[in-house]
């Protein structure tokens, strides 16, 4: 056996592995993650390409810490520094999301039920199954097709909301309110060439009066993104009397500048507000589970969201979203 005595000193053991990663490789992985948290919080996702890589904010939020610990193995300060802050500052775009506020509202409840139909595809008796067991007040459909007017009708939407604003039309463009109470059309907030966007009057028992808009948008691809910025501007800020509520396909996610433009109006969106704002709406009934959310309920400021779920639709590549809402008191 060797001994300290016989090589004239210690023994040394080797010393254990430890990861290094080069500083440009380091960087390689620190500069997207980054970049992608300067554009997230300066809203420069006006362009095409940006546009839609933006609805994946989520899942760069969920590794940049992986970034941070290239930086760490690379022992780069300035790497450490950029990695950290953009983990950080994509963490608080994305993480409120997840968690509840408290509701303020006090007033009637109002449920509202969106689903986008898929060019009039959509399962029609699981819609208005959807509607016997969510009971709600008003459902807002888009992609509404005449056969899917009938197919609603022969599972028995009438008996259930007997009234309603239909714009129906082939393929994207129409769009319909259907409601348990009486409704008063309003004027079409969509811009020309735009799919339609249907909006209505109604009020509560009680005599609080809400306005919905039925939105779809254009969806944000190529040259439609300038299209698509215009359909949401033209959505409306709360109204001085009504509740107004903007409910349906946005084709944008809260991760859009163009979308948390219209939440500047005065609006909160309520799988935000109950923390289910990473509840993924589309795409729907694929291999692949959905994975970005673009249909929403935004509600006026001086309500409350008090609940919210996503349910499967046969036959569409939406999830339908469901919210209950706590309207002011008188």
């Amino acid at each position: 056996m060797t001994t300290e005595a016989d090589v004239g000193g210690e023994i040394a053991a080797p010393p254990r592995g430890r990861l290094r990663v080069s500083r440009p490789l380091a960087w390689a992985v620190v500069a997207p993650v980054a970049f992608w948290a300067v554009a997230r919080l300066a809203g420069l996702d006006r362009g095409p390409v940006i546009v839609e890589l933006m609805t994946a904010t989520p899942y760069v939020a969920l590794v940049s810490p992986f970034a941070a610990l290239a930086a760490v193995a690379a022992r780069s300060r300035a790497a450490i520094a950029t990695a950290v802050a953009a983990a950080v500052l994509l963490g608080c775009a994305v993480l409120p999301r997840a968690f509840a506020s408290t509701p303020t509202a006090t007033g009637p409840a109002l449920r509202i039920l969106t689903v986008n139909l898929f060019f009039g595809n959509g399962d029609a008796p699981t819609v208005v199954d959807l509607v016997r067991r969510l009971r709600p007040d008003v459902l807002t459909t888009q992609e509404l097709d005449p056969d899917e007017v009938a197919a609603l009708d022969a599972a028995g939407i009438g008996a259930l909301l007997p009234y309603r604003d239909v714009e129906e039309g082939y393929g994207p463009e129409g769009s319909g309110i259907f409601s348990r109470l009486p409704l008063t059309d309003l004027p079409d907030f969509a811009p020309e060439g735009g799919h339609h966007m249907p909006a209505a009057r109604l009020t509560l028992p009680g005599g609080r009066a809400v306005e919905i808009v039925d939105v779809h948008t254009l969806a944000p691809l190529g040259p439609d993104v300038a299209a698509w910025t215009a359909d949401l501007r033209s959505l409306p800020a709360p109204a001085s009397g009504a509740v107004r509520v903007l409910s349906g396909d946005f084709n944008a996610s809260l991760d859009h500048a163009a979308l948390r433009d219209v939440l500047a109006k005065g609006y909160a969106d309520a799988a935000d507000e109950t923390g289910n704002g990473l509840l993924a709406t589309w795409p729907a009934n694929k291999r692949m589970p959905p994975f970005i959310t673009i249909d929403h309920v935004l509600v006026d400021r001086r309500a409350s969201a008090v609940a919210t779920s996503v349910h499967a639709v046969p036959g569409t590549d939406h999830r339908a979203l469901f919210a209950e809402l706590r309207l002011p008191g008188p």
